[in-house]
């Protein structure tokens, strides 16, 4: 047995000191580089709020460009639909403009961007006699929240590949609209689950039961349309 001198261990002890002291540097850089980022939110939500109110045409310019494909996006997987989603695209930038005074700043602009165009969709669906997304929902939702395991990567992630992109998207346009609004803005818009409950005006713990059974079902349906594709090969 080797016995550890007075020395070394104080040299450890300095050498765990240090490494709590470089920790803790760490720790509060990121918390003030987090607010800093939230400062600069603001500072551009703010700017925003302003032009909107003025009716900058250069802003609304700027704006359409920044959010254009991703509002897009999350319109196509709403109604599956090109022709209508485009309609509904150029009907919340009208919205966008003859309403922006009521845009604040104090939201993130693409959350309030996407309340609208939920909104058209769900005006649309009741005008068609549809079931509009909030009426369509899972009989096994019953309002329990769920944690989602972050220690591995989620069914969504794991096929998250530019390759399998296309599947992704094919699959989601099959799950239920209510499944599949979710798991956009959370994989697709990097929304938080407080955002997504904004948006779509759902409690938190239905969003997170949402998301959950979403990404329950999306596993099975993307393997099985890889199955399809692999005898389709294989009989070719």
């Amino acid at each position: 047995m080797r016995f550890v001198s007075r020395g070394e261990k104080s040299g450890r002890d300095r050498d765990f000191s240090a490494q709590g002291g470089v920790s803790k540097t760490m720790h509060s850089a990121a918390i003030a580089i987090s607010a800093e980022q939230a400062e600069q939110g603001q500072r551009e939500n703010a700017a925003i709020a302003r032009g909107l109110k003025s009716q900058d045409p250069e802003l609304l310019d700027h704006l359409i460009e920044l959010y254009q494909h991703r509002l897009l996006r999350y319109l196509l997987f709403l109604t599956g639909k090109r022709e209508v989603a485009e309609d509904l695209f150029q009907e919340t930038w009208m919205r966008v403009l003859l309403r922006g005074g009521q845009y604040n700043g104090k939201a993130r602009f693409d959350t309030w961007l996407f309340t609208i165009a939920r909104n058209l969709v769900i005006d649309l669906s009741r005008k068609r006699t549809m079931a509009s997304l909030d009426e369509m929902s899972d009989p096994a939702d019953d309002g329990r929240g769920f944690e989602i395991a972050t220690d591995c990567p989620s069914p969504l992630d794991q096929f998250q590949v530019r390759e399998d992109r296309a599947e992704v998207a094919e699959v989601l346009l099959k799950l239920e609209a209510n499944y599949r609004e979710v798991l956009v803005l959370r994989f697709h818009e990097e929304m938080s689950l407080e955002e997504i409950a904004s948006v779509t005006r759902a409690p938190l713990s239905t969003v997170k039961s949402r998301l959950y059974r979403g990404l329950a079902a999306l596993k099975p349906e993307v393997e099985r349309l890889r199955g399809t594709r692999r005898r389709t090969e294989a009989a070719g």
